[in-house]
């Protein structure tokens, strides 16, 4: 990857640094999150394909517009030194990386707006949670739960929901069973995120989540809730019209594998976090991301048709 790097700061200089900020690595996971929502309203089959140009246009705004210069926008505030999600070894953000981000995210709002009236609205709601997030004097990000509840609203809830209006249709109770089980699921995944930060964070003087809550009760109410984000999913699965028919065994094995791979993560974490360095936490922050994936995986298997 340092090589890749190096090669790339040949090509553009300095310039580079304002890509790296947009943290392109984490572009697929949020990629395959938000067409998750487009897959839960039209499938994966002719009505997915006659919609794949407004889908890839929508893609590439939420994902690298929003998602991009969201995180972008938060660099420009932390100066992180350390590691940070996605991005190992951060370069120092650029003087103007504030203002990059925010056009970049006005330019997505316009681009918006050539898109379903649900859509162009989620994405504004989620600009002005980024701003709320990461900027002085808000700056939601050191106020304990509320950069939480931002997150869990954001990603979890409002990333699949705006792939699902992007289609131009909008969630049965049902899918909105999924979606706020996927809330749930990202408000277990949150303060995972932030545990081999929190040393880091403490000295800047963000009083985050996880550092409000401890390590231990933050893997807690992660087991809490991603127990609560499957039984949503669960009570979804005895609501679809599929459920008694002959492929209900394999979508259900999905999503119970889907549950395994949690708790294989977050179990054995709860139970040695007090002998675990930040760079092990940072490991199996990376595992927790692996079993958000095989998530969304289980979730298009069962539902999307």
């Amino acid at each position: 990857m340092s090589k890749l790097r190096d090669a790339g700061y040949r090509v553009a200089g300095r310039r580079l640094d304002y890509f790296l900020h947009l943290r392109p690595a984490e572009w697929p996971i949020m990629t395959v999150h938000f067409l998750t929502g487009s897959a839960l309203a039209v499938g994966l089959g002719a009505q997915a394909a006659e919609l794949w140009r407004p889908l890839l246009y929508a893609t590439v705004v939420w994902v690298v517009a929003l998602n991009g210069g969201t995180l972008a926008l938060n660099s420009a505030f932390d100066q992180d030194e350390g590691d940070v999600a996605y991005l190992r070894s951060p370069p120092k953000p650029p003087r103007h990386l504030a203002g990059f981000a925010t056009l970049l995210m006005l330019a997505g709002l316009a681009g918006a707006l050539f898109l379903p009236i649900g859509f162009a609205a989620v994405y504004a709601l989620c600009f002005l949670l980024s701003v709320l997030y990461s900027v002085p004097p808000v700056r939601a990000k050191g106020i304990p739960g509320a950069d939480w509840i931002i997150n869990l609203i954001g990603f979890g809830l409002l990333t699949p929901f705006a792939g699902f209006t992007a289609t131009g249709r909008a969630p049965e109770l049902t899918q909105w069973l999924i979606l706020i089980g996927f809330a749930a699921l990202f408000g277990a995944l949150y303060p995972l995120t932030q545990l081999y930060q929190i040393e880091e964070d403490a000295r800047r003087g963000d009083r985050t989540f996880a550092i409000a809550l401890g390590a231990e009760r933050s893997l807690s109410l992660s087991l809490g809730l991603t127990a609560a984000a499957f039984s949503l999913m669960g009570w979804a699965a005895v609501r679809s019209v599929w459920w008694g028919g002959h492929d209900a065994g394999p979508r259900a094995l999905g999503l119970a594998m889907a549950f395994l791979a949690w708790l294989l993560v977050v179990v054995p974490w709860r139970l040695r976090v007090a002998r675990l360095t930040p760079r092990e936490q940072q490991h199996r922050m990376h595992h927790a991301l692996a079993a958000w994936a095989v998530t969304d995986a289980a979730v298009l298997f069962a539902w999307a048709r």
